[in-house]
Parts: structure tokens; C-alpha cells; sequence
């Protein structure tokens, strides 16, 4: 998402597994400690993982949904300034205008809010026997791209994951989006805990562009870092160049709004 610096071929990736409680203003305390701690090991991009200040469930969205800018998203930028990176806030649950929002922030080392991004793609699912969940029963779609330019080939996605589609898809998925991109890929999710009502897979990953894992969580709280090498993911577009081999005269990508 995001490159600091416009020498810097090489910076360090931090992802943080959360243990999220009911608690929001600790959550958020410990999220920010947790940042702090990331950035004096050398990080310059720091991830938090989605919904990382309330519990994740329906139930949940509505009472620990916030405006944006607002409480937490304020102790988001003001730590990203102070340890001067790049932070991926996660999401949060916000209300606008009597509507609820699954949201990711991202601030500069400045403090400044990037971008604030609305999940297009609520997580709805039904697997007979196993997990019935769906975000839409609270939760609105987003309507819009949100986009910045950067000088990264990196793909970060704060996820929760959960116990039926973790072992099945979570590393599959990460591994595939970075060989099929040519990029470094990232997941951030909440740390396990076996009492929620929703149980998070765990297991934070960074993954290279020729789909190695570098770096892998367990399930409790931690940090994951990597660096990140642009030279290598060069190096990987030059053996494999499947970009100059594209068929824009069969077929292309259109965003139907701006």
C-alpha cells in the first residue's frame, strides 16, 4: 500500500495480532503499545487487524460503532505521528448518517488521514453445521473506491478470519493474490480467543511475491514483521513478466466509478 521514502528499496512490514477484549479504550491502548513496540523494531508500515477495537459480531457493530475522525481513529493518527510511520488502522465499526460501516483508516507519518476505505464485501456466510454469520444484518456496503498512490507493490489486508474458513483458505488465499500479482502480501488478524462468540483463525501472515511465506503467526497477541525487498519483487516481474504478456485487446478491468 504504501512505500516510505522514495530511496527505500527495502523497509520493514509489521502486522499486529490483537487480542481483542470487550473493552474498546483498552483495545486501543494496547493496540497503540503494540505499534509503538513494532515501530522500535524497525517498522515502517504497521498493520492493525480488522475490527481490532470491539468484538466482532452484529451484536457488537452497533454499540461500539463510531464517527470518523473520532476517538479511536485519533489515537490511530496521533501514534503513527509520533513513532513518524505508515499505520494501517485495521477497521473499526463507524456510524454515518444511521448507517454502520466495516472501515479501514490509513495514516501518514505525518498523522494525516490517507484514506478511509467501506468494505464493499460484507462477509456473509452459511456453512451448514459449521458458521452462520453475516455482516450485512447491521452492516451497510461501501460505494466507493478509496485509493492513494504509492510507490509499493504491496497488497495488506487486515482479515478475521474464522475457524472454518482459516485452515481452508487463509494461506491459500494469500499465497495465490501474491503469485498472480507479483506482490507482497499481508494479513493481519485478531489473535484466537476460544470464548468469543466469533473465533479468529490467527495466524498473521507476510508472503513474498514468488508466494514464500516469510513470516507467520501463531494464535495468541504478537507482532509479525518482514522486510520487504522491491529489488526481489523486480527481480521476480523480470523472470515471469506476465504484466507485458496481458491481453488488453480481450479483456481489462473497469471501475464503473471514479
Amino acid at each position: 500500500m504504501v512505500l516510505p521514502g522514495r530511496a527505500m528499496a527495502t523497509f520493514r512490514l509489521a502486522l499486529i495480532q490483537l487480542q481483542v477484549s470487550s473493552v474498546k479504550s483498552d483495545n486501543v491502548t494496547r493496540a497503540c503499545g503494540l505499534v509503538r513496540e513494532a515501530a522500535t523494531q524497525g517498522a515502517k508500515i504497521v498493520s492493525l487487524p480488522e475490527c481490532f477495537n470491539s468484538p466482532y459480531g452484529t451484536k457488537y457493530f452497533p454499540e461500539y460503532a463510531e464517527k470518523i475522525p473520532g476517538e479511536s481513529t485519533q489515537k490511530l493518527s496521533e501514534v503513527a505521528k509520533e513513532c513518524g510511520i505508515y499505520l494501517i488502522g485495521g477497521s473499526i465499526p463507524e456510524e454515518d448518517a444511521g448507517k454502520l460501516y466495516n472501515t479501514c483508516t490509513v495514516f501518514g507519518p505525518d498523522g494525516t488521514l490517507l484514506v478511509k476505505y467501506r468494505k464493499l464485501h460484507l462477509f456473509d456466510i452459511d456453512v451448514p453445521g459449521k458458521i452462520t454469520f453475516q455482516e450485512s444484518e447491521t452492516l451497510s456496503p461501501g460505494d466507493s473506491f478509496s485509493t492513494f498512490d504509492t510507490r509499493c507493490q504491496l497488497l495488506v489486508y487486515p482479515g478475521a478470519f474464522n475457524m472454518t474458513t482459516g485452515p481452508a483458505h487463509w494461506e491459500l488465499l494469500q499465497r495465490g493474490r501474491a503469485v498472480d500479482n507479483q506482490v507482497y502480501v499481508a494479513t493481519a488478524s485478531p489473535a484466537r480467543d476460544d470464548q468469543a462468540s466469533y473465533v479468529a483463525w490467527g495466524h498473521s501472515t507476510i508472503v513474498s511475491p514468488w508466494g514464500d511465506v516469510l513470516a507467520k503467526a501463531g494464535t495468541g497477541e504478537t507482532i509479525v514483521c518482514s522486510d520487504i525487498d522491491l529489488k526481489k519483487l523486480a527481480e521476480i516481474r523480470q523472470q515471469i513478466p506476465i504484466f507485458s504478456q496481458k491481453r488488453s485487446d480481450l479483456y481489462a478491468v473497469e471501475a464503473k466509478k471514479p
